[in-house]
């Protein structure tokens, strides 16, 4: 990856990661320190954009593959992105940072409905926008959601934010030999065919030449860390 500055960001936080150590739901105290991480990066003259999943609160997948419907499963796990990027974006307000909420579910309510127009406003004027309802389509994941608004806002690089601090040759958490890598480049995450994101989301990355970050979310440091890179993460270019 080039070595400039990056000067506009989006991360991609797993739903599965603001749970901490619980199996579900959301830990206040993590989800503040990635609030004031966010805002640490927004005040230093990034501009920064947020993808939530879901996994924390339903998976549609797993529960169709017990036999629900897929469609019905997937639009429960976009509203499940929704609550987190409530959660974000507020977390953000009260750690003195300021935040926009958007959703590609059609929400008035709760969250402004997703535009490219208004999400680059919104981060243009120094708001920290923070995006659910994954694509607003059942079969993509929100790794794809991520992609698509990195390549739509014309970010410099995708920051996942996970359960571990890189990419591995296999789960080091079932096989703590595994192999990891500080850097790799897209074609060879695909010839070892290595689970970094679904390949939807991997393919447009990797199209538009994207950058993709992937570090540990309670990893040392955090994202400013990561971004001045004195923290572990693996690099994907």
């Amino acid at each position: 990856m080039s070595t400039r500055p990056l000067k506009k960001i989006l991360v991609k936080v797993s739903g599965e990661a603001l749970a901490g150590d619980h199996s579900f739901g959301l830990e206040v105290k993590l989800l503040n320190i990635v609030a004031t991480q966010l805002i640490e990066i927004a005040n230093s003259g990034v501009q920064v954009a947020v993808v939530v999943g879901g996994g924390n609160i339903f998976r549609g997948m797993a529960v169709a593959a017990k036999g629900a419907d897929r469609v019905v499963g997937d639009y429960m796990g976009m509203l499940s992105t929704v609550i987190n990027a409530l959660a974000i974006g507020d977390a953000v307000n009260q750690n003195g940072g300021k935040s926009k909420v958007f959703s590609n579910l059609d929400i008035p309510l709760v969250a402004d409905n997703f535009t490219v127009r208004g999400a680059r406003a919104a981060i243009e004027d120094g708001s920290i926008a923070v995006f659910g309802g994954g694509t607003g389509n059942p079969f993509f994941t929100t790794d794809t959601a991520a992609v698509l608004k990195a390549v739509e806002l014309d970010c410099d690089a995708v920051i996942k934010a996970t359960k571990v601090d890189g990419v591995y040759s296999e789960d080091p958490a079932i096989n703590p030999d595994a192999e990891r890598f500080d850097e790799i480049s897209h074609d060879e995450v695909l010839r070892r065919g290595l689970r970094v994101m679904d390949m939807a989301a991997f393919a447009i990355a990797r199209e538009n030449n994207l950058p993709i970050l992937v570090y540990a979310l309670d990893s040392e440091g955090g994202l400013p860390a990561v971004l001045e890179g004195t923290a572990r993460s693996t690099t994907i270019a």
